[in-house]
């Protein structure tokens, strides 16, 4: 495979990799958060959403390391770095913004002790618990959806 297939193919990935990511942001924040606040139990709404949001974060995971992985060769391909320091490229410092939020998350945050703060939380006040989730949720989708069409644009080279 020549390294400009090797290109095309990273890019295929990146896109495909951040559909099903963001995709599942979105589901997460705009169906599962929003149908699980408006269960009664406090208990019924834990176990949903820590069942549901479980079986994504594996999703969620793969995903982010294929972004990162394909975006980092991009980049190298290109020998783009440079745009790092060009303010017409926005949308590529957000990308890697959220990457690295996200990243930090479900790689650090989450299992040393996001997990263990949100279960306590949502146990002693379940309503303002999910409130903050989902507003957190709102925030980083809105991120990822400017930065998703930033890059879009930016990338057939839309400049501002």
């Amino acid at each position: 495979m020549s390294e400009f297939n090797l290109f095309i193919a990273a890019r295929a990935l990146h896109v495909l990799a951040v559909v099903l990511w963001i995709g599942g942001v979105a589901f997460v924040t705009t169906v599962l958060l929003s149908a699980v606040k408006q269960l009664a139990g406090k208990e019924q709404r834990l176990e949903l959403f820590e069942t549901l949001e479980g079986r994504f974060a594996l999703q969620a995971k793969i995903t982010t390391l294929v972004t990162g992985l394909s975006g980092f060769y991009m980049l190298y391909y290109l020998d783009a770095w440079e745009r790092y320091l060009q303010p017409q490229f926005w949308w590529l410092h957000l990308m890697t913004l959220v990457w690295l939020l996200f990243t930090l998350v479900l790689f650090v945050f989450e299992p040393w002790f996001l997990h263990r703060w949100f279960r306590e939380q949502a146990l002693r006040d379940s309503d303002a618990t999910f409130r903050k989730i989902h507003r957190m949720h709102r925030i980083l989708l809105s991120l990822s959806l400017i930065a998703v069409a930033g890059g879009v644009a930016g990338a057939h080279g839309l400049t501002f």
